[in-house]
């Protein structure tokens, strides 16, 4: 059985984290599922964006304790990589992705979340980076992102001292965009989806690689990568047909998404 389930709700994507029984903790098995479900989502024209959570009462709880407790340094490092490359391959997808967090977001499942381009928690989200109190650092990004996100100190606050924080404390940081009840959260994670599926696809992505690629450097660069972005748009025919009607004071259709 896969450890990662993908649904399709008209545009949208479902993928669930799927091993409720321990917790959807993250072994190698585990990864290599969503490595697959990554790889199908992106190449399925019909999925605009994309909702991650998880089974049960976790997200992530993080990666598999009791198959990492045995490793060597080298197969640490193995280990390390691949969950990097998979959670790179998740931020890099052309197609918006939003973190449906409704339980344990700890350590890789902290991580596995902010691979993702919007955040959304129950209540009863936590998150953490814990590793330091088990002897290590961070292995799937958590070092990278969570300074990207919430600053510098925060995160060195966090990750040094392994806290583990309630939703609307992440909020507070800017780690999660929304808090909801508990049995809100899928339905307004698949709404958001779906308001970033109602617009020009060419756009909203060409819009999520510049945020993306802006981020990784500096302003002047950013900038003409912006331009890119923005020129490109100019090429298609749903600009041609959303600025027609706009000057023409017309109702659009909708979008072609070419």
């Amino acid at each position: 059985m896969a450890f990662v389930e993908l649904e399709k709700k008209g545009a949208v994507g479902v993928i669930t984290m799927n091993r409720p029984e321990a917790l959807n903790a993250l072994n190698d098995q585990v990864l290599r599922d969503l490595d697959a479900v990554l790889d199908q989502v992106e190449q399925d024209e019909e999925i605009l964006v994309v909702v991650l959570t998880g089974a049960g009462r976790s997200f992530v709880a993080g990666a598999d304790i009791g198959q990492m407790s045995g490793f060597t340094a080298v197969e640490a490092k193995a280990f390390g990589v691949y969950g990097n490359q998979v959670f790179l391959k998740l931020e890099n997808l052309t197609k918006p992705t939003i973190a449906a967090v409704n339980g344990f977001a700890l350590g890789g499942g902290c991580e596995l979340s902010m691979a993702c381009d919007i955040r959304l928690a129950s209540e009863k989200a936590k998150f953490g980076q814990p590793e330091v109190g088990l002897g290590i650092t961070p292995g799937f990004g958590g070092t990278q992102r969570l300074a990207r996100i919430v600053g510098a100190s925060n995160a060195m606050e966090l990750i040094l001292t392994a806290r583990t924080i309630r939703a609307e404390e992440a909020k507070e940081l800017g780690l999660v965009s929304h808090v909801y009840p508990a049995e809100e959260l899928m339905d307004k994670a698949l709404e958001l989806a779906g308001a970033i599926a109602a617009n020009a696809q060419v756009a909203v992505r060409q819009s999520k690689a510049a945020i993306r690629r802006g981020l990784q450097t500096d302003m002047t660069t950013g900038a003409a990568f912006e331009s890119e972005a923005f020129a490109l748009c100019f090429a298609t025919e749903d600009q041609k047909d959303a600025m027609r009607a706009f000057v023409n004071k017309e109702k659009l259709a909708g979008f072609k998404n070419r």
